[in-house]
């Protein structure tokens, strides 16, 4: 074990020796601290045996900073002179300072035997060891809950344990150095006998187990003014019982009693009094089985009585006849039962009789205590309470009735204890490292306690026993409420005194050191319960660095690749300082980073990574990562390739080696960039005659688009960042090939292309219309071409009608015009589909009757028409006369 910590004072005093003392001893080691001596290059230690100071057995030498260190190769309980000397760099003594003290004894032979006084102590025998000054006993139940006793021979008694529960039980030897280890384990159980073999053939071997009987649960009765019943049940292995009966308040006087059966029915006793019994079994072998509690019967106070009766009494006097009612007194009430109760926060204690119905007249009942406290009752109610009564106290209960007669007899005294007070003096002693006894005053008038202990953390605990004391598992750096109730027949005690206390700090769990870097340590651990600091230090051969940190976590840097450091978290607080006694860890610093990054385009969806490779034993793990994703390769070398790389993805590649000491950092990143996607859908809407809309699925990685239209007679071409464009200068009845460009944000592209796209049949021009015979009108135009066939449709307030012309023909016939209404006519080419082009010219036209109405099927003349544009550019109306 070795302790440094950084210059502080940067002068020293070298006047004085070098302070010396002994932090803690085993066997065969022990560990010494000394004061820091300005200039000193290091610290030599020896050992060397008192009465031989000449020939030393051991040494040691420390750095410049250490403070403590360990000395090994010791004997057992010996006295050695120790001596510590700073050096300066040309090894020259500066200063030096010496300590006697005495190695720990060695280890104890296992314990011999183990014997239940009761079920709840031991006694303990084992061999005696030369030069120890007393000798400790650990426990450990099921739990693993430990106990240590102190004790200064053998046998030795140890008390307040668990009734019939397996314990573990070792022993260390102790003297002025220190303890020893603990022996071999043996086990044994509260409430039998063990003897331990320890021999060449036979190692801890358990012989000859025997029980100590459980006590016997008493009940009892009173039959009779002057006699009790006691039963039990049988209790296993018993052969014969002994009881024991006296009065209270009288207890020298005792009444004994051995028998075989399960009953006792003792006679000739005072009517109303009560009586304290106890009792034990005994085994086939003559021992004595554990005494059972204490229990009270009070004999019946059954009196003769008067039943209560109405007389009448009638005289004669002066020629008249006079009647008087008379009542008999009361009989003697009889308690029925004795109770503790609360009412508004107060306790009372509330006692109920039998009501004898035979009695005449009205009744009053009183009930008193010998505590000066009294209740009233009529005949309506068969109980009253007595208030305010306080804990612990001992009441002697008398009901008496009255009526118009007189009052009657008191009723035999009842004797009621209230429930006990609540334990005082609560404190706490810590027996061995996770293991605590809680202690407190002996409360009178209690059958047995109950402990609640509360960790911090919301664990609870609670503990049933009859002694005044309690052990319980006090795990390190916690901080425990603890209470105590006392019990009895009349209830619990009030919650008295909470007492608080805190474990000592626990050295930090979990540690966990990983190489962050070639040059630093990442070290964390699981909070220390009451730790207010935490001091982490880590050594190799040459350098010690420290970090002090309130968090659980400490990065110490400046380390060098590959190298072995002994790390120790350490912690601290105001209270109790530091606990030096954490054990180190030893970590590897990680490999070093990979330098000089290079991406090599193969392909589409494959890029080549290379770097300079500058660590041993190492495995290279190349990562690109992005949305799409994370791609890796793995080598022992200095390359690998990426593979399977999707279009319009953005990836930052990085290079980390990984050693069996971890992983190092990342190399410095580069970003690999694909080409954009192609847009998966394209669609060509025609807006007009010469103008299409194109419009495309998004394209992922895609910033802008270059979309263009080629054909024979032109092409039509746009730049844009959105999903859409408008194209004009299209010529009607063409077939376009539809090309795309897709460019990222870094200007990287891709050609796209899609089916050719073919614009609409051209819309007819020169519309005219002609009034025909027999009320007919027809529809003429000028074609664009011959392939195409057209529909005609006028569209009036009051009839709607069509005509198709098939392909090659420029005009359709409308039979039976309605005239005199205004017709919005529009002649439309369809496409092979058979649907009709949706952008051509409407035209109004007025159709006027000559004569008679053109619906009647009558001829008219239409001599002339006028033209005028009217709506919108794209509507004309024409008149018809």
């Amino acid at each position: 074990m070795v302790i440094s910590f950084p210059y502080e004072n940067e002068r020293a005093q070298n006047i004085d020796d070098i302070e010396v003392s002994v932090f803690s001893a085993t066997s065969k080691s022990v560990i010494l601290r000394w004061t820091r001596i300005y200039g000193a290059s290091s610290y030599k230690v020896i050992a060397a045996p008192q009465n031989s100071p000449g020939n030393p057995v051991g040494y040691a030498v420390f750095g410049p900073h250490t403070v403590m260190g360990t000395i090994n190769s010791l004997s057992p309980n010996i006295m050695y002179t120790f001596t510590v000397a700073a050096l300066d760099n040309a090894q020259e003594i500066l200063n030096i300072g010496t300590i006697d003290s005495s190695s720990a004894p060695e280890v104890m032979d296992p314990i011999l035997t183990v014997k239940s006084k009761d079920s709840k102590t031991f006694i303990v025998s084992f061999s005696l060891k030369i030069g120890a000054t007393s000798y400790i006993i650990r426990l450990q139940n099921p739990n693993r809950f430990i106990r240590e006793y102190i004790v200064s021979s053998s046998p030795a008694e140890i008390e307040s344990l668990d009734p019939y529960t397996e314990y573990s039980l070792s022993i260390m030897s102790v003297n002025s150095g220190g303890q020893s280890q603990p022996s071999s384990p043996v086990t044994a159980k509260t409430g039998t006998v063990v003897v331990f073999v320890h021999n060449s053939r036979l190692r801890n071997k358990t012989l000859s187990p025997s029980t100590v009987l459980p006590p016997p649960q008493l009940s009892a009765s009173s039959p009779s003014n002057d006699s009790i019943t006691v039963s039990w049940a049988p209790v296993a292995n018993a052969v014969q019982y002994s009881l024991s009966l006296y009065k209270f308040g009288w207890n020298t006087t005792f009444i004994k009693h051995n028998t075989s059966s399960t009953n006792w029915i003792v006679s000739g006793l005072d009517m109303g009094s009560v009586y304290v019994i106890k009792g034990f079994a005994w085994d086939p072998e003559g021992r004595q089985g554990e005494d059972s509690q204490y229990i009270n019967q009070m004999t019946s106070k059954r009196a003769l009585r008067l039943f209560s009766c109405v007389f009448y009494v009638c005289f004669y006097l002066m020629h008249h006849w006079a009647c008087f009612i008379v009542f008999t007194g009361p009989a003697m009430p009889s308690i029925a039962n004795v109770s503790m109760v609360m009412n508004n926060g107060l306790a009372g204690i509330s006692v109920s009789w039998e009501r004898d119905e035979g009695v005449f007249g009205s009744l009053q009942y009183h009930v008193m205590s010998d505590q000066n406290l009294t209740c009233n009752s009529t005949s309506t109610s068969s109980s009253c309470t007595l208030a305010p009564v306080g804990c612990g106290e001992v009441h002697i209960v008398r009901v008496s009735t009255s009526n118009e007669a007189g009052p009657s007899d008191q009723s035999g005294p009842m004797v009621f204890i209230t429930s006990p007070c609540p334990p005082q003096s609560l404190a706490v002693v810590e027996s061995t490292e996770g293991s605590c006894t809680l202690t407190w005053d002996t409360v009178t008038h209690v059958d047995s306690y109950t402990a609640f202990i509360k960790r911090g953390d919301g664990a609870e605990e609670s503990c049933n026993t009859t002694s005044r004391s309690c052990t319980y598992n006090c795990t390190c750096g916690h901080t425990y409420l603890m209470s105590v109730m006392a019990f009895n027949q009349a209830g619990s005690s009030p919650e008295g005194q909470v007492l608080n206390d805190t474990t000592l700090l626990c050295c930090p769990e979990g540690v966990s050191i990983s190489a962050v870097s070639t040059d630093t340590f990442e070290i964390t651990w699981t909070v220390s319960r009451g730790a207010e600091l935490y001091q982490t230090r880590a050594a190799d051969s040459s350098e010690v660095i420290l970090c002090n940190d309130t968090a659980p976590v400490c990065a110490l840097s400046d380390l060098s690749c590959d190298s072995s450091y002994s790390v120790v978290v350490t912690p601290c607080n105001d209270i109790s300082g530091c606990n030096r006694a954490c054990k180190a860890h030893t970590q590897i610093t990680a490999p070093c980073m990979p330098m000089n990054l290079m991406l090599t385009q193969r392909n589409s969806s494959c890029f080549s990574v290379s770097w300079t490779p500058n660590n041993r034993l190492a495995i290279y793990t190349v990562t690109a990562s992005g949305d799409d994703g994370t791609r890796t390769c793995n080598t022992d070398g200095n390359s690998c390739d990426i593979t399977d790389l999707p279009c319009g993805a953005n990836f930052e590649v990085s290079v980390i080696a990984t050693s069996p000491a971890g992983l190092g950092l990342p190399s410095y990143s580069e970003l690999l960039e694909t080409g954009p996607c192609c847009p998966v859908d394209q669609v060509v809407d025609q807006v007009t005659q010469a103008m299409s809309n194109v419009s495309w699925s998004p394209a992922k990685g895609a910033h802008t688009f270059i979309t263009s239209l080629t054909s024979t007679r032109g092409h039509a071409r746009c730049h844009t960042m959105d999903s859409h464009c408008l194209m004009g200068c299209i010529t009607c009845g063409t077939n376009y090939t539809i090309t795309m460009e897709a460019i990222s944000h870094s200007g990287r592209r891709s050609n796209c292309s899609y089916e050719g796209f073919s614009s609409s049949a051209c819309c007819p021009s020169g519309v005219r219309l002609y009034g025909m015979a027999h009320s007919s009108l027809r529809v003429h135009w000028r074609g664009a071409g011959s392939s195409h066939s057209y529909v005609t449709e006028l569209v009036g307030s009051r009839n709607n009608y069509t005509c198709t012309a098939s392909p090659g023909e420029s005009s359709c016939d409308v039979p039976n015009i309605q005239c005199g209404d205004v017709y919005t006519v529009v002649v439309t080419p369809l496409t092979p589909e058979g649907s009709k082009v949706l952008f051509c010219a409407q035209r109004i036209y007025s159709v006027s009757c000559e004569g008679s109405n053109l619906g009647t099927g009558e001829c008219y003349n239409m001599q002339r028409y006028i033209y005028n544009s009217i709506l919108s550019p794209t509507e004309t109306t024409q008149t018809f006369i």
